[in-house]
């Protein structure tokens, strides 16, 4: 059997792609108030797509808490600000739900986050990085993986702005609400593909290791080969 889905793409073919973003509804919870009504409207899905923000680090060793959770479905995302409203209960239920499958990637950081502000039991958590590869991807950044299902680029431009300002710009909600949609986006397209066998999946994972190898080679010998010209 062969993926439909290329094994990689590089930066310069994602720049040449058409750019795409989440079009839905962006509902910004900043407020205790408007936590009900969010956590109401997700419980009613069966699978939601999730990313997380925090404050940019500059400094080796230094790291912010979590200042923003993402929790999108295809028509509409809430971005909860935890730096304003903390970890709502209401909130962690939703990710200690088994029944609500929940979609992100590096999930487990994003999780980790999360459960310092309130500690919980994560439950039907999926990670793309854990199951990409059993579709012939060897991609493991939303970008890459993104474009190359849908051939179509999302922007990284606001990445390392302060999630933690007073008030999130419209550039950061669109960007903030793009990553969590896509990862959904993502999650309910590969449900459509038949995955590889295992014995598939792994002949690839070696033929990446070999490669991989090769290229170390290859370096290396170009190296040594500029330093004794």
């Amino acid at each position: 059997m062969t993926s439909p889905f290329a094994l990689h793409i590089d930066k310069n073919t994602i720049q040449t792609l058409p750019l795409t973003s989440f079009e839905g509804d962006v509902i910004i919870v900043d407020v205790p108030e408007k936590v009900q009504e969010a956590v109401e409207y997700l419980s009613q899905f069966t699978v939601l797509g999730v990313d997380t923000e925090a404050r940019p680090s500059f400094k080796r060793g230094v790291h912010y808490p979590t200042a923003l959770v993402q929790v999108s479905t295809m028509e509409r995302c809430y971005l909860f600000r935890l730096t304003h409203i903390g970890m709502p209960l209401e909130l962690a239920r939703i990710f200690a739900n088994p029944d609500i499958c929940k979609v992100g990637l590096a999930f487990k950081d994003d999780l980790n986050g999360l459960r310092r502000r309130r500690d919980f039991k994560p439950a039907n958590c999926i990670d793309l990085q854990s199951i990409v590869c059993k579709y012939g991807i060897m991609e493991l950044g939303l970008q890459k993986i993104f474009a190359i299902i849908f051939g179509q680029k999302i922007s990284k431009a606001q990445q390392l702005t302060n999630w933690e300002n007073s008030h999130l710009t419209p550039e950061q909600a669109k960007y903030a609400s793009t990553d969590a949609w896509a990862t959904l986006k993502i999650y309910l397209e590969l449900q459509k593909t038949k995955p590889l066998s295992k014995k598939e999946v792994e002949a690839l994972k070696r033929a990446e290791k070999e490669a991989q190898m090769l290229r170390q080679q290859q370096a290396l010998a170009l190296k040594q080969s500029k330093e004794q010209s």
